[in-house]
Parts: structure tokens; C-alpha cells; sequence
């Protein structure tokens, strides 16, 4: 944790996919910043409720509402996700 803003992107870029991994059966290396909806079998509305789930659970946060319909890429999972984890701290 640098500054106590939270853990760094790259910590918590490594956490997403892994939750990807798993919640979407998804191959190893397939998972990237620019995946989406459209690159990743299964992520559906309710797979993205699940994902929410996952994701409040790792990190210890809620999130908002309009956070939760931001979150149309692994990248922009990663960039809401930090600065939650930021302003938490």
C-alpha cells in the first residue's frame, strides 16, 4: 500500500481477474483490462450481479449504484475499484 490509498492497480488488477477466472470459467489469459461483456462468455446482468457480489466482498467496499453500471470493462472495473479502495482509506 503506497501513501495509504489503498493497494495499487497492479494488486488489484491481479484480484479482478482472479475473480474472473472463477466466476466465468474464463481460460488462463484471457481475461485483460480491455475485456467486456462482449469478450467474456457469460457475463450476462446476472453474472454482473455476481461479479458485484464478488468484487464488495474482496475489497471490503460497496459500491453505488452508477458505480455498478460503469463497470462495462475489466479496466474500468479496476480504475472504480481504486478509487473506492483510495477514498476509503
Amino acid at each position: 500500500m503506497a501513501n495509504g490509498a489503498g493497494p495499487d492497480r497492479a494488486v488489484i488488477t491481479e484480484k479482478v481477474t482472479q475473480i474472473f477466472y472463477q466466476l466465468f470459467s474464463a481460460k488462463s489469459g484471457s481475461i485483460t483490462l480491455e475485456s467486456s461483456p462482449d469478450t467474456v462468455e457469460g457475463w450476462d446482468s446476472l453474472q454482473h450481479l455476481n461479479l458485484i457480489l464478488a468484487l464488495e466482498e474482496e475489497f471490503g467496499i460497496s459500491l453505488t449504484e452508477d458505480q455498478m453500471v460503469e463497470m462495462l470493462s475489466v479496466g474500468l472495473i479496476v480504475e472504480i475499484l481504486a478509487e473506492s479502495l483510495a477514498s476509503k482509506s
